[in-house]
């Protein structure tokens, strides 16, 4: 995309992702971890392995996968009350979101009974922390099933191929990649985009905010998604080369 001659808020190119960077192994007993910033979100992303799965599981030779999500007291601008009374809906649907998805990047039939739990807990929040989950999230499960099949433990085709995901959005009528914090404030359409690196879509979630969008604003952001996608999947890749 040519030189744009209204900036962002942070500068950035309307097609320009924030600077991403993954820590492997950031925490040390987990059996998989990984530290994910994204811009100024940060979030770690720890990995469970527990042998068993959940009582209707039982007896499938199958495992299974769950995430929780969480947003850490004093990730955002004002203290978040932690949930010690009941999720909030948000909280739900985002861990619902990031299990469902990370559930396509494991073929369970050849995980045995086991449950991979994966806590994506937000140190800092600027826009982004689902999709910052998901992406992080994918690579400490690579991290921890690396492990079980170094062991032979389970056969390398457990782990699937890297997903991804990104947030897209129109705010003052163009659209935008990766929205930070303020730019998702003020944004009239917000969509976040998983895919796998296949470039098959696992989910599309969207909205319009204050106006309705047409079938070519649609068509624009997912064409930005996908970019960004593809270039957040050649980060993973580089990261899983090193394991």
């Amino acid at each position: 995309m040519s030189h744009n001659p209204f900036p962002r808020i942070d500068g950035r190119q309307p097609d320009q992702l924030r600077p991403i960077s993954f820590t492997l192994d950031y925490t040390q007993y987990a059996e998989g971890s990984v530290l994910i910033s994204w811009g100024e979100t940060i979030i770690l992303c720890n990995l469970t392995i527990q042998d068993g799965v959940p009582g209707w599981m039982a007896g499938q030779g199958r495992g299974w996968l769950t995430a929780e999500y969480a947003l850490l007291p004093r990730s955002t601008h004002s203290r978040t009350q932690r949930e010690i009374h009941g999720l909030k809906g948000r909280t739900q649907e985002i861990r619902r979101l990031i299990g469902r998805a990370l559930r396509m990047s494991v073929n369970l039939n050849l995980l045995g009974e086991r449950t991979l739990l994966l806590d994506c807990d937000v140190i800092q929040a600027d826009g982004g922390t689902r999709v910052a989950s998901i992406t992080g999230g994918y690579l400490a499960l690579a991290v921890g099933l690396h492990k079980l099949i170094e062991k032979g433990i389970i056969p390398a085709e457990t782990l699937c191929p890297p997903i991804a995901a990104v947030s897209v959005g129109m705010v003052d009528q163009r659209p935008l990649l990766d929205l930070n914090y303020q730019e998702d404030s003020q944004a009239d359409v917000d969509l976040n985009i998983v895919k796998t690196a296949q470039d098959l879509y696992i989910e599309i979630q969207g909205t319009a905010e204050n106006q309705a969008f047409s079938t070519a604003s649609l068509n624009q952001l997912i064409a930005l998604a996908d970019k960004g996608i593809r270039e957040i999947i050649s980060l993973q890749e580089e990261v899983l080369g090193a394991l």
